[in-house]
């Protein structure tokens, strides 16, 4: 007997594709049209140009954004999206509206993110907090 739910493959690589990090804010930004890479880093705090050129082209190669050169001096490089990206919309806006009445921010000043140095000194206490815990038992 077979199990009682499967997942759909499709649903499973659609939201693999969309649910990448960084990715739908570059989709909700190119929203209303055409943006520059400069334009496009500017909007979405703490991206690296490495990971917003590797979103970027995923995006393209799965048809979802168009990169366009403009040949002017200096040349011009554009972002769009294609009908297929266009077709998101009504996705992203649910989305958004589950995201304006079910997520919750951390106050003001608190990292969301933690810094890479203090999860390894998380990380670095964490072994000393265990022996302790285990020479209380």
């Amino acid at each position: 007997m077979g199990p009682k739910h499967q997942l759909c493959v499709k649903f499973h690589r659609a939201v693999e594709l969309i649910g990448g990090r960084w990715t739908g804010a570059i989709i909700q930004l190119l929203m209303p049209g055409r943006m520059r890479f400069a334009e496009l880093r500017g909007a979405i705090p703490e991206i690296s140009d490495r990971m917003l050129s590797e979103r970027l082209r995923e995006l393209e190669t799965e048809g979802v954004v168009d990169r366009r050169v403009v040949p002017e001096t200096p040349v011009r490089v554009e972002y769009e999206l294609t009908a297929k990206g266009r077709a998101l919309e009504h996705a992203l806006v649910a989305v958004g509206k589950w995201a304006e009445r079910w997520v919750t921010l951390p106050p003001a000043g608190a990292e969301a993110n933690p810094s890479r140095e203090a999860r390894q000194s998380a990380k670095a206490s964490r072994p000393a907090a265990e022996a302790s815990a285990r020479a209380r038992r």
